[in-house]
């Protein structure tokens, strides 16, 4: 080749996210853009490294986080905090994570109405776990708040529709007036013109549980005038989940929209073997035209904010209104009739497992409560867990994330096989004990599924976390190792790659990922991080 080469992969493997077989190639990178060479092809760079013996892929992509606020504005003086949550940064990238998709689950930092942003923030806040976030009016606002000297990893966000929602309506229980949603049909609109990836929901959290089918029609249709999913945290993962489904199917054949079905999964022990008939309904709507995929993540257990473990009306009216109800001994019995009786329309996480199921994973002014059930610390205290949760909520300003161990192995296994999926962390980036899925998820896969179990074949497994994503969102130039796409790169030895995060120890990083590159520079290297932050916001036009 003529001129020198930024940096050469010489002699590895190369998997390069199609699906297609492995074979031989060397890889070169020229201002952030990839030429791949015919193996053994004589050229000199300013960086060669010898690959040898290891499998070269494109950057994985995470398609469903919840970093948004990782390096987003924080408190008063709108600046973003390097300390403690640097570690949190890091753990994606360690594991070949080299884009996020943010916004998931109906919760972005933005879009909103300017006047609505005060208590906006304060819903931010407790569902992020970082201290005070500062919520954006549209996605232009979102990027440019973005500090590039902290990102490790390319970010780009869906819109989430319980932010849209209470960025104009605020947290009332209720259908929007015509106005209203026009008014959230023209954020959307805006958002998306300007980048966001997508519509997402999260249909069990307020307010987006306020939300009625006519309402996420309408706003899907948007996001179809844009070719840009419709991203769904199913109303009922457990024992309606079949119910809830067929309301996303709804939403996506009326709107045209495609559709994404976010971490499927059939939890709880009335929802056990569900997949059984979820995945070939899937299939079925498939080959009846629907544009429909889900993605996946590699554990049995979940994680979310405690509050969503209560029923829906208890967040009515906002935090304020939550921890003022919860202060209250009749909320606290009602709370305690409607998990044992159950409400319409209502999940009930605990009514379908259990407190003992339920663990703490962050509570930053109660750090001795981490890692323990909510059953063992209630019966330590002598109350009912529906108390301590309350008095623990109360305690902590309403910023508690547990983790829900309520999924079966066999279920899983389907979800992870099944053509239609791919992979996503569902990580939920906050000091304490966070689910290991954050650091482990796409090691996991290809080291225990992959190849100790069997599960899915390597070019398999790295095309469920590059090209199908790549290909889902709109990343134009990522997700394949082609001539001309982005420098987002890894090498793995696929006899070593495992994951070792656990959920004592969460955040440790997995073997067998040696080199990571993030757009053309190298910030992983012998499974060390460097001090390259080549990290941008992406924009999905």
């Amino acid at each position: 080749m003529g001129r020198p080469l930024d940096l050469l992969l010489r002699g590895g493997t190369l998997v390069d996210g199609t699906g297609a077989p492995a074979r031989e190639a060397d890889i070169a990178v020229v201002d952030g853009r990839i030429t791949v060479l015919p193996a053994g092809t004589p050229a000199s760079a300013a960086e060669s490294l010898d690959v040898t013996g290891q499998v070269v892929t494109p950057g994985f992509i995470d398609v469903h986080t919840h970093s948004d606020a990782l390096a987003a504005p924080h408190g008063a003086d709108g600046t973003a905090t390097a300390e403690p949550v640097d570690e949190l940064r890091l753990a994606p990238l360690l594991q070949g994570v080299t884009t996020e998709i943010s916004g998931n689950c109906g919760t972005s930092l933005f879009p909103s109405l300017p006047e609505r942003l005060p208590v906006l923030a304060e819903h931010l806040r407790v569902t992020f776990g970082l201290g005070p976030v500062r919520p954006a009016v549209d996605f232009d606002a979102f990027a440019a708040g973005q500090d590039l000297s902290l990102r490790r990893t390319h970010i780009a966000s869906l819109v989430g529709h319980g932010t849209l929602r209470a960025g104009v309506m605020g947290f009332e229980a209720r259908p929007p007036g015509p106005g209203e949603l026009d008014t959230m049909c023209a954020l959307l609109d805006r958002a998306l013109r300007q980048g966001a990836a997508g519509l997402s929901t999260g249909l069990i959290y307020p307010p987006g549980t306020y939300a009625d089918t006519e309402e996420i029609v309408a706003l899907a249709k948007v996001a179809a005038r844009h070719g840009k999913p419709y991203v769904t945290h199913l109303r009922d993962e457990m024992s309606q989940v079949e119910t809830a489904l067929e309301e996303a199917l709804e939403i996506a054949v009326r709107s045209g929209a495609p559709l994404q079905i976010s971490h499927h999964k059939t939890a709880g022990r009335h929802a056990w073997g569900a997949t059984l008939r979820t995945l070939p309904r899937l299939e079925q709507a498939r080959a009846e035209g629907v544009d429909v995929l889900c993605d996946v993540y590699p554990y049995t257990a979940g994680s979310t904010v405690l509050h969503a473990m209560l029923p829906p009306w208890t967040s009515e009216g906002g935090v304020g209104a939550l921890l003022e109800r919860l202060s209250r001994a009749d909320t606290r019995d009602r709370i305690r009739t409607d998990i044992a009786q159950g409400v319409k329309g209502w999940e009930n996480t605990v009514g379908n497992g259990g407190w003992d199921l339920i663990t703490v994973a962050a509570a930053q002014a109660h750090p001795q409560a981490e890692g323990r059930s909510i059953a063992d610390l209630a019966a330590e205290r002598g109350v009912h867990p529906v108390d301590y949760a309350c008095d623990l909520l109360l305690a902590e300003q309403g910023e508690v994330t547990i983790i829900s161990h309520s999924m079966r192995e066999d279920d899983v296994r389907r979800v992870i096989a099944s053509p239609l999926s791919m992979i996503g962390s569902d990580g939920v980036p906050k000091p304490g004990r966070p689910h290991p899925r954050w650091a482990g998820s796409f090691a996991r896969v290809l080291g225990h599924y992959g190849r100790d179990q069997r599960l899915v074949p390597l070019e398999n497994a790295v095309h469920k976390m590059t090209g199908l994503p790549a290909r889902r969102f709109g990343l134009t130039g990522r997700g394949v190792v082609r001539d001309g796409a982005m420098a987002d790169l890894i090498v793995l030895d696929p006899e070593s790659v495992r994951d070792r995060a656990t959920f004592d120890q969460p955040l440790l990083a997995p073997e067998g990922i040696d080199t990571v590159v993030v757009a053309g520079r190298v910030a992983v290297r012998s499974g060390c991080p460097t001090a390259q932050r080549a990290g941008e916001v992406v924009r999905i036009r």
